[in-house]
C-alpha cells in the first residue's frame, strides 16, 4: 500500500468515525451541506418555473394516425439479402 493510499484510507476512516461518534461538529457540517443542497434545488426549481412561465405555450401536435397492418406489406419489401446484393452491385461497400 502506498503512502497516498494509506493517507486516503486513514482520512476516510477518520471521517466515518468522526460522524459516527455523534460529534456536534460533524452533525453541523452535515446539516449545512444538506441545507446548501436543498437551497440550490429550490433556486433551480424557481428558475425553471420562471423560464417555463415566460415562454409561450407550445401548440398541441396533431394526433398521429395508427398504421393499418396489411397482409402483403412484407411482400412489398425485398429480402435483406436481395437488398444487400443490390447495394453491392450498385457500387456501395457493405
Amino acid at each position: 500500500m502506498t503512502k497516498e493510499d494509506r493517507r486516503r484510507a486513514d482520512a476516510r476512516f477518520n471521517k466515518i468515525t468522526h460522524m459516527a461518534s455523534g460529534d456536534k461538529t460533524a452533525r453541523v457540517e452535515r446539516d449545512a451541506a444538506l441545507k446548501a443542497v436543498t437551497d440550490n434545488m429550490a433556486k433551480l426549481k424557481a428558475l425553471r418555473l420562471a423560464r417555463e412561465a415566460a415562454e409561450p405555450p407550445r401548440p398541441a401536435g396533431a394526433p398521429k394516425k395508427a398504421r393499418a397492418k396489411t397482409k402483403g406489406s412484407a411482400e412489398k419489401r425485398p429480402a435483406l439479402s436481395d437488398w444487400l446484393a443490390g447495394q453491392q452491385s450498385g457500387g456501395r461497400r457493405t
